[in-house]
């Protein structure tokens, strides 16, 4: 399985209680598909610097999940054309991990 980064930017009209029902419903998803949600992170309102689809803000949501790389695209396909997202984007997660040696070699530089 591959490890996934996904950001939403939900439609403030179309969505209540902050996109709760939304995150539980993209986690049943995933979890549908076989795989397992790490984190889901409401990251609040925001104002947009343009607009999008006529709309000056967002409600942000930060999901890290792992799946299936042939599973993706059922998740990609579902939220395509929901009318309660405004933006979607999913990556590849290729953060790397902190370990003390690298982090001692950066102080002492």
């Amino acid at each position: 399985m591959k490890k996934y980064e996904a950001i939403f930017i939900l439609d403030i009209r179309k969505v209540e209680d902050e996109g709760e029902s939304f995150g539980k419903e993209l986690a049943a998803l995933i979890e549908e598909q076989g795989g397992t949600v790490e984190k889901a992170t409401a990251l609040g309102r925001n104002q947009f610097a343009y607009e999008i689809k006529k709309r000056k803000a967002g409600i942000y949501w930060n999901f890290i999940f792992s799946i299936d790389a042939d599973k993706i695209t059922a998740v990609k396909n579902k939220f395509r054309l929901d009318e309660r997202v405004l933006r979607n984007m999913i990556i590849n997660y290729d953060r790397p991990e902190a370990t003390a040696d690298s982090s001692q070699t950066e102080a002492e530089l």
